[in-house]
């Protein structure tokens, strides 16, 4: 069950990250107000990756290796989840 709302969890902020890059390239959508929820909830963890990383002309691949680490995040989470889940039960 945890590693079902976990995976669920993961799912849903790749969404957002996917909606807000799919956004920066239509302006339209970055006036709907939908956006500033998604703006609120992805950009601390986005502009984490925009201190380190620059942008190659217009190109932004903070936001690869962001999707990159948020994978990692996941996979680590989830073997340490079935891991003590393993644990417990014996």
């Amino acid at each position: 069950m945890l590693v079902r709302i976990i995976d669920l969890a993961f799912s849903v902020y790749y969404l957002l990250i996917l909606i807000r890059v799919i956004a920066s390239w239509i302006p339209e959508l970055q006036r709907h107000h939908f956006m500033h929820f998604v703006y609120h909830y992805t950009e601390p963890y986005l502009g984490f990756f925009r201190r380190f990383i620059p942008p190659i002309g217009m190109l932004d691949i903070s936001v690869l290796v962001a999707f990159l680490m948020l994978g990692f995040l996941k996979s680590l989470l989830l073997s340490l989840v079935w891991r003590l889940d393993f644990m417990i039960g014996l």
